[in-house]
C-alpha cells in the first residue's frame, strides 16, 4: 500500500527543475519536465551518482557521471552503461504541494 507524503512544493521547482529529497530510507528525484512533475529514485542504477546533479532532456534525466539517460515516466534506462530501470513513484499535486506515493 502507498502512503502519499509531501516532499516538495511547485515553488521549489521554479528555480531548479531537478530536486533531490530525502525521506526515511528514500532518496527521491523530483523533476519538472515539459510541464509534468515526476518522482523517481535519485541514484543512477549504473553507479551511485545523484541524478539531481544531472540534466533534463525533454522527458528524460541524464546522469552526470557517465551520461546514461532515463525516461522519467517509466524509469527506463535508455543509454548504456545503465541497463536497469529506476523505480518510479506516483505524484499527486494538491494546491502547491507535491505529494509522492511511497510504499508503507
Amino acid at each position: 500500500m502507498l502512503q502519499f507524503v509531501h516532499l516538495a512544493s511547485l515553488e521549489d521547482l521554479q528555480t531548479r527543475k531537478l530536486l533531490c529529497v530525502k525521506t526515511g530510507s528514500y532518496r527521491i528525484l523530483i523533476a519538472l519536465a515539459e510541464g509534468t512533475v515526476y518522482a523517481v529514485d535519485d541514484m543512477c542504477t549504473h553507479e551511485d551518482a545523484s541524478l539531481s546533479k544531472g540534466s533534463l532532456h525533454a522527458d528524460c534525466v541524464k546522469c552526470p557521471l557517465h551520461g546514461s539517460r532515463f525516461r522519467l515516466s517509466s524509469g527506463e534506462a535508455l543509454d548504456e552503461p545503465a541497463e536497469e530501470a529506476l523505480n518510479t513513484y506516483p505524484v499527486n499535486i494538491e494546491g502547491d504541494d507535491i505529494m509522492v506515493g511511497l510504499p508503507d
